[in-house]
């Protein structure tokens, strides 16, 4: 029988946390405490990454603080406990190795491309890794990307036809760099088929995005047949990607391919919102908070609604936004761990949306980067920076870890 009807309570801080010992509670409790220091928190992600650079031994600090919050592991093998631990609470694991594209050379690209390869076959002989990240900077030049979105940005048409005449613009040289980034991902995905393990591209900056989704598109086109194996990510802080998920839903039906999305609300507003004012363009970034949940929230109910065409995953920390999807579920009587709908938070983040969704029989997911600690220290200094504000979903993390502490303290 189907799963259904099943209210979930995001403030149950038992299941939440029932998968950490007291000394782990206490120490998550002690680090969100330190970050909600803001000049801390700037100070910190100011110097981390020079001392790093420079050698200074803080690794073992690093290690022992942020990274075991917020990371699985430096190597692959690394992350199989933590996947185990939380396998034991049904909950399932999104594989991220932690390359964000430092080195341009395709020698780089090439080593790249076999790592993820190589986590897709890891992931396949684990039960609870269903899905791997990867993104396109790791196995691509910076300025071909770049390139490319302006020369879709110059020309009229759908997305595909614009970057068709964007490309027979570029020259020879830049034409075969292409070839060999699409022909990269294509062993990637090509991989993930033989594997049977799902393929989430990460979303990049509005500057580079253009020809991320037309990778995207290609490879759910060429794969996503009988069931979504590759998904593109939407940030829907941006205020274009509604427009665009419904252009990629009518092109989805058109093509006869099942489109894979997961939707979240975006990693680098500041930066954005930073670089459209100094270079005195339209700012891509929502004028506001509301209407990013606005839009966020549309996302879910157009992909649910289309779901025999759609397959999503709700990516978000946002309580709301998770409620409003197992609503949604419910009332058109979906089976919580329907194939096509699956929910995922960050490791080390809103355990209380994550252990709650999977004891009440949902299908999700916490994503898991690993990596050297020099690899991974741009993702633990957004983190960080995210995590520095008592306010909103931050300020819900620490008052829900205190108050399992509490919890405990009576029991004993």
């Amino acid at each position: 029988m189907p799963t259904i009807s099943s209210k979930v309570n995001f403030d149950n801080t038992a299941n939440a946390f029932a998968y950490k010992s007291d000394r782990e509670l206490s120490k998550a409790n002690w680090l969100f405490s330190t970050m909600r220091y803001g000049w801390l928190v700037d100070l910190g992600t100011r110097i981390t990454p020079w001392a790093i650079r420079i050698g200074l031994p803080i690794k073992g600090l690093i290690r022992k603080t942020i990274f075991g919050q917020f990371v699985g592991g430096e190597t692959l093998e690394e992350t199989a406990p933590v996947a185990q631990k939380l396998g034991e609470f049904q909950v399932e694991v999104i594989l991220d190795y932690g390359v964000e594209g430092g080195e341009s050379s395709e020698s780089s690209f090439e080593h790249a491309c076999g790592e993820f390869i190589r986590v897709i076959n890891y992931a396949s002989t684990q039960r609870n890794i269903p899905f791997m990240s990867i993104k396109v900077t790791g196995i691509s030049r910076l300025g071909l990307l770049e390139k490319l979105d302006r020369s879709v940005e110059e020309n009229a048409g759908t997305l595909m036809s614009r970057f068709q005449q964007g490309l027979d613009s570029c020259s020879a040289a830049e034409q075969e760099e292409w070839k060999r980034l699409e022909e990269r991902l294509d062993r990637i995905c090509s991989a993930a088929i033989a594997k049977g393990v799902g393929v989430l591209i990460d979303a990049e900056e509005t500057w580079i995005q253009d020809p991320v989704d037309v990778l995207s598109m290609m490879m759910m086109d060429r794969y996503n047949r009988s069931k979504a194996v590759i998904f593109n990510t939407l940030q829907l802080y941006r205020h274009d990607r509604l427009s665009f998920l419904r252009d990629s839903i009518e092109a989805a039906k058109v093509r006869g391919f099942i489109l894979g999305v997961k939707l979240v609300r975006g990693a680098y507003m500041e930066k954005e919102r930073q670089r459209a004012q100094e270079r005195k363009y339209p700012s891509p970034i929502q004028p506001d908070k509301e209407s990013t949940d606005r839009d966020y929230n549309e996302a879910i109910r157009l992909c649910i609604e289309a779901i025999g065409t759609v397959s999503i995953i709700v990516a978000s920390h946002n309580d709301h936004s998770n409620l409003y999807a197992t609503r949604l579920m419910d009332e058109r009587e979906l089976d919580h761990r329907h194939p096509n709908i699956h929910f995922s938070q960050l490791f080390g983040m809103s355990d209380h949306i994550t252990f709650n969704l999977a004891s009440s029989g949902f299908s999700v997911s916490k994503y898991l980067p690993f990596g050297p600690i020099s690899d991974v220290v741009p993702y633990l200094m957004r983190r960080a920076q995210e995590n520095s504000s008592m306010t909103g979903q931050t300020g819900r993390e620490l008052t829900l870890i205190r108050k399992e502490m509490k919890r405990r303290e009576n029991l004993s």
